[in-house]
Parts: structure tokens; C-alpha cells; sequence
């Protein structure tokens, strides 16, 4: 992923653009626009903008600190190079209440793509992920944001219930 942030030390937005992308792991170029002037002609020439912070992610220019924007091409370029999971996922907690099953955190699987990476893992409906590669799993959005950190050929391994038995299986994206 190419990311380039343009920024200046006393811009409150661009250090919040920083602390964003840092915390997801993502390496970025800092251009400042402050002591070098050539970042700043180029910041104008590139995209029209004076003003900082503005983020260029593979090309796609976001001004300001827009954390949706933001969130959305990062995620996009992180998994377009990996195929999908193939499982429909939702809050664990939420469906085995629901069942009277008590509160059970993770995130559940409603249903499996056949010939997917959760059908080839071994991953059938009612399963609840609870861990991807010793991240614990809490609900969707956390086995989320772990998938989005694996691209095409990663190896991970994964733990989830069945049946109330903790299982472990290992797969390649």
C-alpha cells in the first residue's frame, strides 16, 4: 500500500491522520509541508489542496481527517489482495442470546460458501470464531479487522466452538 501524508507540525487533524494509520500498522511517507516547500508545491500541483493534513492512499487523495474515507481505502487495499472468507458473520453475543443459549462472545457463522476458505478450513454453520491467529475474537467487527490484516498466501490458524467443544484449524488465504 503507497501512503503518502502530507502534514506540518502544529496541524492537530494531521496528527490525528498519523496516530489512525499508525495504529493500524499501516506505514506512510510524511511529507511537511513546513520545511520543505517542495512538498508544498507538489501538494498543490497533485491535488489542488493548501491546506494539510491530506492523504493520498494508492492514489485517492482524502483532505482533512475523514476517518470513514480513511477507514474504507484502507481497508479496500489491504483485502483486495486476498480472496473473501466465504462465511456470513455476525455478533456470537447477540444470536446465542437470542437462542437462550446465554452471552457468548465471538463472532457466529450463519453460512458457508462452498469452495471457500471457511468451507476448506472445516468452518460450518453455528461455529463461533473466538480467536484468528491468537487475536481473541469478541464479535464480527474484530474477526474483521484480523482478515484484514491477511492477504492472498498468508497461513493463519484459527479457534472457534462447535457444540460448545473448542476447536483449532489452521488454513491458507
Amino acid at each position: 500500500m503507497d501512503v503518502i501524508v502530507y502534514t506540518s507540525p502544529t496541524c492537530p487533524y494531521c496528527t490525528m491522520v498519523k496516530d489512525f494509520l499508525s495504529q493500524r500498522g499501516i506505514s506512510f511517507e510524511e511529507r511537511d509541508v513546513s520545511r520543505d516547500s517542495s512538498y508544498a508545491q507538489e501538494l498543490v500541483r497533485s491535488t489542488g489542496q493548501m491546506g494539510v493534513p491530506v492523504t493520498i492512499i494508492n492514489g485517492q487523495v482524502v483532505v482533512g481527517f475523514d476517518r470513514g474515507r480513511l477507514e474504507q481505502l484502507t481497508t479496500q487495499t489491504q483485502t483486495r489482495g486476498r480472496p473473501p472468507f466465504g462465511a456470513s458473520i455476525a455478533d456470537a453475543s447477540k444470536i446465542t442470546a437470542k437462542q437462550g443459549s446465554g452471552i457468548i462472545p465471538g463472532a457466529y457463522v450463519g453460512s458457508v460458501r462452498p469452495g471457500s476458505v471457511a468451507q476448506r478450513i472445516g468452518l460450518a454453520p453455528g461455529d463461533i470464531i473466538t480467536e484468528l491467529n491468537m487475536k481473541h475474537i469478541a464479535n464480527a467487527g474484530d474477526l474483521e479487522d484480523a482478515l484484514s490484516n491477511l492477504s492472498s498466501g498468508s497461513r493463519f490458524s484459527l479457534v472457534f466452538l462447535r457444540d460448545n467443544e473448542t476447536m483449532t484449524t489452521e488454513g491458507v488465504f
